[in-house]
């Protein structure tokens, strides 16, 4: 007997991945991939026109159910007849930085937010790109009658050409990062909307983890669908006390647990998980990038950066680099640049240089792990993913630096297997997703003496962060 098919859908920054796996087990059984221009803006179209190619030569037989996991924050900006007003900004745009410290103060200052939302909006997060709007684009704020997010957009686009689209919806999980929304509540907040857009504005229906977008009149069940990093921790099936970190053109940090976070500093994001519990989180803007400018700044490959990276001490004879490249998110420093602290004669080497730069990326987001300990997360693992986790360097280093083991999943696109995961529950129903096994390919630690060392590292870094930025 034919196992019973389900689909995930990844829509990241840099492409359209499909995953199309067994629902009853999990195991995939084809993928496709389709790129995305690079860029902080674009046309929608351009995810429909990706999702096209990824879906073609019989990718979607058979399947009867599809969700899709998007990238978080995005502003898609649509008029009263569905019609997209504008690119759509995506959530690396700092352009919004400005707005964004405007509407924390105009609410009374980041504890404000956290009382209210659980969150304190920074560039990326979707009101502050409608406050960006109001000014910076007044006549398109005129034409505005609805903001849907990426993932959103993208469900409703499947089941419009598919004859079943009933109105715009997305889930909890992704609505939590829009700044708009409540996790705590499970409303959205109309005061909120009025101060970014100056009055309320059309937003979709939020759904429940297992609740259908819809049904085609092919008879494919379309799923909420969600964001990326709570499509990954469904796709991974998050124990308590594993912390994910994510290594991709983002670097995220996060963990799922069944109260909010309220962090009134604003570094963890106290959004909310696809299956309806909590998904405190910390993000960066600058991760695997890092990695290739370091490599392109040496000239060399990123096989032979690792190596090189691999061939120098810890703690690179006294190298930091602070890795705000694209600027930063966390901490909030949208105009910030790199700086490569420490330099002297004696460690200006490549391999120094290229050591530097993973213990720097790492560093960012072991401040992420730091951080859900403070808010009383148990972390007893790290889970790593994402591009970057192929590197050996940054196998090797991160154990150092996190001072925890670091698991690593066997290779696979979890955001998308996340999805599937979801689109799997939606066609099964029940209170809890099907039961989807993980298998982990390394499990790496570091020995005492190194983790002490990487500590030293860590607190360097800070110093110096502390130093320039305060």
């Amino acid at each position: 007997m034919s196992p019973r098919l389900v689909a995930g859908v990844d829509s990241s920054t840099q492409s359209t991945k499909i995953v199309v796996c067994d629902a009853e087990t999990g195991a995939v059984v084809r993928t496709s991939r389709a790129p995305h221009p690079d860029g902080t803006s674009v046309d929608p179209e351009v995810w429909w026109r990706a999702y096209e190619d990824a879906t073609a030569d019989g990718m979607l037989d058979d399947v009867e159910a599809i969700a899709v996991g998007g990238q978080q924050h995005g502003m898609v900006a649509l008029d009263s007849d569905g019609a997209v007003i504008r690119e759509a900004l995506l959530w690396n745009d700092v352009r919004s930085a400005g707005a964004a410290r405007d509407l924390v103060d105009e609410l009374g200052g980041a504890g404000a937010w956290v009382d209210r939302l659980d969150v304190v909006p920074v560039a990326a997060f979707t009101v502050a790109k409608v406050r960006w709007l109001r000014d910076a684009e007044p006549d398109n704020a005129a034409r505005l009658d609805t903001v849907v997010l990426p993932h959103d957009w993208l469900t409703g686009r499947i089941l419009q050409a598919g004859g079943g689209l009933r109105g715009w919806t997305t889930d909890r999980g992704d609505a939590s990062g829009t700044g708009y929304w409540s996790p705590v509540t499970g409303e959205y907040d109309a005061d909120i909307q009025r101060l970014a857009l100056g009055r309320e504005f059309g937003v979709p229906r939020v759904l429940g983890p297992a609740e259908p977008a819809g049904v085609t009149d092919a008879g494919l069940v379309v799923g909420a669908g969600t964001g990326d990093n709570m499509g990954a921790a469904l796709g991974l099936g998050l124990q308590p006390g594993d912390v994910v970190v994510s290594l991709g053109t983002s670097g995220t940090v996060f963990a799922v647990q069944d109260t909010p976070t309220r962090d009134a500093s604003g570094q963890i994001a106290g959004f909310a998980s696809a299956d309806g519990r909590h998904l405190p989180l910390m993000c960066t803007l600058n991760a695997a990038r890092v990695l290739t400018a370091g490599a392109q700044l040496l000239g060399v490959d990123l096989d032979e950066f690792s190596r090189l990276a691999l061939a120098a001490p810890i703690g690179a004879q006294g190298l930091t680099l602070l890795p705000y490249l694209d600027g930063e998110r966390t901490p909030d420093l949208p105009d910030a640049t790199g700086t490569l602290g420490g330099l002297t004669r004696a460690n200006a080497t490549p391999e120094n240089v290229a050591r530097a730069c993973v213990e720097g990326m790492l560093a960012n987001l072991v401040a992420g792990v730091e951080g859900l300990k403070q808010h009383g997360l148990s972390a007893r693992r790290i889970v790593l993913i994402g591009g970057a986790a192929a590197s050996a360097a940054v196998r090797e280093i991160a154990p150092i630096l996190f001072g925890l083991p670091v698991h690593i999943p066997a290779p696979g696109e979890y955001v998308g297997i996340g999805a599937a995961r979801q689109a799997a529950w939606a066609l099964a129903g029940g209170d809890e997703p099907p039961a989807w096994q993980v298998a982990y390919d390394h499990e790496l630690e570091a020995t005492d003496d190194d983790v002490t060392a990487g500590r030293a590292v860590y607190e360097r870094y800070l110093r110096l962060q502390r130093q320039l930025h305060g």
